[in-house]
């Protein structure tokens, strides 16, 4: 397996970090990865990520969920066992509203919990290395992978751009 090393450079507030991702970025150095403690406003812009696609997903799963439910109570109750319940139509919709709801809401909720976990490579057999415990506490940490042997020059421009404390990590 091959073994890959990183440099990374912990910031102790979140506008201090923004400013070291632009100063990085205006330097053309690739940003591996960024970790905070709490969601930071405007970061994904910053880094510029693409939206998430687990909205789409949920609403394409709870409209599966809403098509499945309710036709195959409509199939059920007219052509499959139809039963007269006082004189009352087969095909009454309103009676078929709580199904439909409720595996509406099971497919949406499948769909984002198990997108979730596989977008964010998490779940069973999920390898991640938490390079510092801090970090999940009160530190924000920039991740710079080192290629061509570079690690002095990444720890050096880290630390020009303000970051607090810099470590080298082999993974």
């Amino acid at each position: 397996m091959q073994q890959t090393t990183f440099v990374s450079g912990y910031y102790l507030d979140d506008k201090d970090l923004v400013e070291g991702i632009k100063a990085l970025q205006d330097k053309n150095i690739e940003i591996a990865d960024v970790r905070t403690p709490f969601p930071v406003h405007g970061l994904d812009k910053v880094l510029k990520l693409r939206r998430s696609r687990l909205p789409r997903a949920g609403f394409i799963a709870g409209a599966m969920g809403t098509a499945i439910g309710f036709g195959f109570q409509a199939w059920v109750f007219t052509e499959a066992w139809p039963l007269n319940f006082g004189g009352k139509p087969y095909l009454s919709v309103p009676s078929f509203i709580p199904v439909t709801f409720e595996l509406t809401v099971l497919f949406a909720a499948f769909a984002l919990v198990f997108g979730f976990l596989l977008s964010s490579k998490l779940g069973p057999g999920a390898d991640n290395v938490i390079f510092d415990e801090e970090v999940t506490n009160d530190r924000f940490q920039i991740l710079l992978e080192v290629s061509n042997g570079n690690s002095e020059q990444l720890q050096s421009e880290l630390q020009a751009v303000g970051a607090e404390g810099v470590q080298h990590h082999d993974v």
